[in-house]
Parts: C-alpha cells; sequence; structure tokens
C-alpha cells in the first residue's frame, strides 16, 4: 500500500539514476565555455581601444544579445538541457530565463503576454539580487564605522 511512509522509497525505487558525473562535466564545460567567450570579447574591447571599464560593459551586453538571440532561434533551450546550471548560472542564462518566457507568452498580446511573463523568472532574480547588495552594503558600511 502507498502511503506517506512509503511514498519516497517508492519515488526513489522508481526514478532513474542521475548521471551526476556527466551532468558535473557538461555543466563545467558549457559555463566554462561562456566564460572564456566573455573574456574572449572583453580582450577583443580592450584591443580595440575601449577602456576596461567600457570594455566590461560590452562584454556584458554582448552575451546577453547572444543569449537573447540564441534563445529566440532556440538554440539555447538545447544547449541548456546538456549543461544544466552552466548555462543557467552565466549572463547569459538571465537572458534566457527573460527571452524565453517572452516567446512562450508571444500569443497573449505584447502587454498581457510578453510585458508581463517576460519578469516572472528575472523578477525573483532582481528582487533579491537588489535586496543582497544592500544588505552587503550595509554590512560593508558598519564595519567601516568600525
Amino acid at each position: 500500500m502507498l502511503d506517506e511512509k512509503n511514498y519516497p522509497e517508492f519515488v526513489k525505487k522508481h526514478s532513474p539514476r542521475s548521471p551526476i558525473g556527466y551532468n558535473l562535466i557538461c555543466a563545467f564545460a558549457v559555463g566554462g565555455t561562456i566564460c572564456a567567450v566573455g573574456q574572449g570579447l572583453k580582450d577583443l574591447y580592450l584591443f580595440l581601444g575601449a577602456t576596461e571599464e567600457i570594455a566590461g560593459g560590452a562584454m556584458s551586453i554582448t552575451l546577453i544579445f547572444l543569449g537573447a538571440f540564441l534563445t529566440a532561434i532556440g538554440v539555447y533551450d538545447r544547449i541548456g538541457k546538456h549543461a544544466g546550471a552552466g548555462s543557467f548560472l552565466p549572463i547569459t542564462g538571465f537572458a534566457n530565463s527573460m527571452v524565453s518566457a517572452a516567446v512562450e507568452f508571444n500569443s497573449e498580446g505584447l502587454v498581457m503576454g510578453v510585458g508581463t511573463k517576460m519578469f516572472s523568472v528575472a523578477g525573483p532574480v532582481l528582487v533579491f539580487g537588489v535586496t543582497t547588495s544592500v544588505v552587503v552594503g550595509i554590512i560593508s558600511w558598519v564595519v567601516g564605522l568600525i
């Protein structure tokens, strides 16, 4: 008989095993590749005469564009199936989360579909990112006073 007590054991017995080693290697390879592309872009912008600050911003903008573009044409989701967190954690994953929601709800219109749903995943990231930065800033300020 299946009840609350036996359910976790039932799920564990019937769930397929996850290839953890393979998943780790794919996440590391894809995440590392995205970061290496970012470093290459920054070096390119520096070579073209940009300052360190401008090169960093241009690299971020380019990676966001590439993540959004690859999501729009369906490539980023295929990469994400194998890469897992390796494709989700870099800045391109943020672009992917916004664009994939916008593409999914495009049929509901620009305001109620794209405009509303594109922040469904990115909104909490922005809220907690800003909140964390404020908390860290306050802690830094207090430590500086001591």
